[in-house]
């Protein structure tokens, strides 16, 4: 059994990997799929870019019940830098004392830094045990910082995802260091989170909240707290954001993910705040492709996690988001449509699932086979593939919702119009 809030967890992790009781099985990347992509799209999967663990990555099927929020997080930031290891190193050999060690050189950048000293190197701690001590600072968050400590109950660092940004930089560019930036890096978020707050025309009480918690996850230095608050009572601009708001794809899309969850965390998105967003992303040179994306993913996010997160739940609509993710879906399938119905008529057995969910609930082995096949077909088409990565069962009902009504009237031969 692995108890993360003791010491010692890293290594009882590996050993039940090497008991088979889970293994480090990276999905192959699909044709076509930037690296960064695939791990954005991978990682989404796991709640960790909201700063909340809904599942992990390798170890999904231990028994997490004694967990704590905290802990899962804590795992689920050791599993995503594993993940992003292991892609970068895709066709190499995987050596556990290479990747730990990549760790604590990447950690012990910010060792000089005063945002947080979490780097102390103690000669009768193991490596293990360093990176232990160092992930267990990293998820925390200040209490102290916060006006309402019941918001600590569900979202603990939200920027955690942050330093998988960092770490991935960090394995393209090992001699270059990554964290002395890290403050900047958050600013721009805050400035992100601020314009979306603002992008309907007031503040409301639950975005207030939730802005301290993104406050109190960034640790900033008091000039820069100072500053980010001003900006929140007063109204952030474009011109707030540094050049390093484009400081790569990754982080991009971490800003325009950040600003479509405080939108629709709260409600279906407003007209106004939809402009926002367009706005925002050509603002960060991303697509129209990684707009849909991002609102599809935090969708399934907040649907997803409704009943785990408090917040979530007291939305004003869950039925509004859910029907939001159909329209992103239909927007995304809808570029592939040709191809996508010849691929699939080509395989009668998805036909014939396709063909009783119309009407029956697949069950948990049809769902899977479902799942198989459509990731065979999409693998082609990198805009489909990211909702068959890990996770993305979750996805299946509204697919399968959407797909007949991209399909030929033959497809669906003795349908009743409802």
């Amino acid at each position: 059994m692995l108890s993360p809030g003791s010491k010692g967890w890293i290594n009882k992790y590996f050993d039940l990997i090497d008991k088979g009781e889970f293994f480090l099985k990276t999905t192959d990347l699909p044709v076509k799929i930037e690296k960064d992509k695939f791990i954005h799209a991978a990682l989404g999967r796991t709640g960790i870019i909201f700063g909340f663990p809904s599942r992990l990555i390798f170890a999904k099927d231990l028994d997490q019940n004694t967990w704590t929020t905290e802990e899962k997080l804590k795992v689920l930031l050791f599993e995503s830098h594993l993940f992003t290891y292991k892609l970068h190193l895709i066709d190499q050999p995987f050596h556990r004392e290479e990747f730990i060690q990549t760790l604590v050189d990447f950690y012990g950048q910010y060792s000089s830094n005063a945002i947080t000293k979490l780097y102390n190197l103690f000669m009768k701690e193991t490596l293990e045990e360093k990176v232990e001590s160092i992930l267990s600072r990293r998820v925390d968050i200040k209490v102290n910082y916060l006006e309402n400590s019941f918001w600590v109950n569900y979202l603990n660092n939200v920027f955690i995802y942050l330093d998988v940004i960092l770490y991935n930089e960090y394995l393209q560019q090992p001699k270059k260091s990554t964290f002395y930036n890290y403050d900047e890096l958050a600013m721009n978020a805050l400035v992100a989170i601020t314009l979306a707050t603002y992008s309907d025309g007031q503040i409301e009480k639950k975005e207030k909240e939730l802005f301290s918690i993104f406050l109190a996850s960034a640790n900033l230095s008091d000039l820069h707290r100072e500053l980010a608050e001003e900006r929140f009572e007063k109204g952030a601009d474009f011109e707030d954001f540094t050049d390093r708001a484009h400081f790569n794809w990754l982080y991009k899309r971490f800003l325009l993910d950040l600003s479509v969850f405080v939108i629709f965390s709260n409600h279906e998105a407003l007209p106004e705040e939809k402009l926002f967003l367009e706005d925002l992303s050509i603002f960060l040179g991303l697509s129209e492709i990684d707009l849909n994306e991002a609102e599809a993913i935090t969708a399934q996010f907040v649907i997803q996690n409704q009943k785990m997160i408090p917040f979530l739940s007291n939305s004003n609509s869950i039925e509004k988001v859910y029907g939001s993710l159909s329209k992103r879906w239909i927007k995304i399938l809808g570029r592939n449509k040709d191809k996508l119905v010849t691929e699939i008529q080509q395989s009668r057995e998805l036909v014939a699932l396709i063909r009783k969910s119309t009407t029956t609930e697949l069950t948990k082995e049809e769902k899977e086979a479902v799942k198989s096949q459509f990731l065979d077909i999409v693998k082609s088409m990198p805009s489909l593939a990211i909702f068959m990565l890990p996770g993305g069962t979750v996805l299946l009902p509204v697919i399968l919702k959407i797909i007949p009504d991209l399909m030929p009237s033959a497809f669906r031969d003795n349908e009743i119009e409802k």
